[in-house]
């Protein structure tokens, strides 16, 4: 496109945000004692341990291509964000599990967060869980909506939500190449 200059420039650029992230953005969990990527520093020693369901998420590096989804830190960063004990964002109910955020409330899953649980994951068990959470999420619609309370995929935000329908078609395409026997049965 003729724009050299600009695209070394970004490219520099991203470059300096991922040593930064890896610097800085590294730290020990108080609750775990292990070494993950915080949410949020803020350069005084201070970090929010947390995950949101939109994208860009923690959870959601992999899918990004910041990271290979088997990175040891990413493993252990993947661990407390599925955890209602180190995730104050995510929730388990009868409706399903996953991460929510404060957006629409406490208590409301995100079926975004369920897709990219499942582009990221290298468990064909979790994978089918995470498709089997999603079909549910629907509330018999055929689509994916905003948000559901996580006791009752018949209450949610947003009859259809653009950007969930679009991971979950990334997310089947995705699984159409590489684990098709997950969904074609």
């Amino acid at each position: 496109l003729g724009e050299d200059s600009l695209a070394q420039e970004a490219s520099h650029l991203g470059k300096e945000v991922a040593d930064a992230v890896h610097t800085h953005g590294i730290v020990r969990h108080p609750g775990t004692g292990e070494n993950v990527y915080a949410y949020e520093v803020d350069g005084y020693g201070n970090a929010l341990f947390a995950d949101d369901a939109n994208l860009p998420s923690l959870l959601s590096l992999p899918y990004l291509g910041f990271l290979p989804s088997n990175d040891s830190t990413y493993l252990r960063t993947r661990e407390y964000i599925l955890s209602t004990k180190t995730n104050p964002y995510y929730f388990s109910g009868a409706a399903g599990r996953g991460v929510g955020g404060p957006h629409v409330g406490f208590g409301h899953i995100w079926p975004m967060s369920i897709a990219m649980q499942a582009w990221t994951s290298m468990s064909d068990a979790e994978i089918s869980n995470c498709l089997d959470m999603l079909v549910n999420a629907s509330a018999c619609s055929g689509l994916m909506h905003e948000s559901f309370w996580k006791d009752d995929a018949n209450t949610f935000t947003r009859s259809w939500f653009a950007w969930a329908n679009s991971l979950l078609g990334d997310l089947v395409l995705k699984l159409a190449d590489e684990k098709s026997h997950l969904i074609f049965k």
